[in-house]
């Protein structure tokens, strides 16, 4: 596959990804922007088919692990990567 992909982040993603800021910013509010921006980055570079992602638990789906704690869910066509759910790891899925 060659060429960038269009990167649409959902809004379940976008509403998990403040939850989990929230979360952390409670005890540590530099260690909770960095993790923010560091998932962040990472779903920048979904763009670009060869980053690494594994196929996903649930059928139709891939993931990205973003940090030892959290996976990023998501479904990819041949022109779009679209984001659906930041998950801790522990959290039982599907």
């Amino acid at each position: 596959m060659s060429g960038r992909l269009s990167v649409v982040r959902t809004e379940g993603y976008s509403r998990d990804l403040e939850a989990v800021h929230d979360y952390i910013e409670r005890d540590n509010p530099d260690a909770a922007m960095a993790l923010l921006l560091h998932i962040d980055d990472q779903i920048n570079h979904l763009a670009d088919p060869n980053f690494p992602r594994r196929k996903g638990r649930k059928p139709g789906t891939l993931e990205l692990v973003v940090h030892p704690n959290y996976v990023v869910v998501l479904q990819q066509t041949n022109a779009t990567v679209t984001v659906l759910n930041l998950l801790h790891v522990a959290r039982q899925y599907p």
